[in-house]
């Protein structure tokens, strides 16, 4: 995944302020460059790059729908992702403790620090979250598919 997403920001720069992967999907918070709105094309070429390198070291997917063929979409993605922009301070703040709060919520681990695949540990190192942080959903109702964006 790394290697996807870093040749896809070396053509299209942003930055990944955040992310956490989960087994069958992620959260991820962009920065991107002022007045550029282009995050289906981001999504696009970083599914692109991991599913060559996906299926070249020996990883499989999923059978395909007639319309996933007909619309080039491998079995490896889900169709749709949701996007959102941020707002201001609070709406970066909840989006962040949205994406962290994440395995707790699938009851993938038992607290926020032992999940691995998150940028909560740098930020934990940066100072912006103690390790301790996410004892409680830090979101109570607030779900991405229900921005409505």
């Amino acid at each position: 995944m790394r290697e996807a997403i870093q040749k896809v920001q070396g053509d299209h720069p942003f930055e990944l302020f955040a992310i956490v992967l989960l087994p069958d999907h992620w959260h991820t918070v962009w920065v991107l460059p002022p007045g550029d709105d282009r995050y289906p094309l981001r999504w696009m070429r970083i599914k692109e790059e991991f599913t060559e390198r996906w299926l070249a070291t020996g990883g499989t997917e999923l059978p395909q729908s007639e319309s996933r063929e007909k619309h080039r979409q491998r079995g490896i993605w889900q169709k749709r992702y949701w996007e959102h922009t941020v707002r201001d301070e609070d709406d970066l703040k909840r989006c962040v403790d949205y994406a962290h709060w994440n395995p707790r919520k699938h009851k993938l681990a038992a607290r926020v620090r032992d999940w691995e695949w998150s940028s909560f540990h740098r930020m934990v190192h940066e100072g912006e979250y103690d390790i301790g942080w996410g004892g409680t959903d830090p979101t109570p109702g607030w779900d991405a598919p229900e921005w409505g964006e």
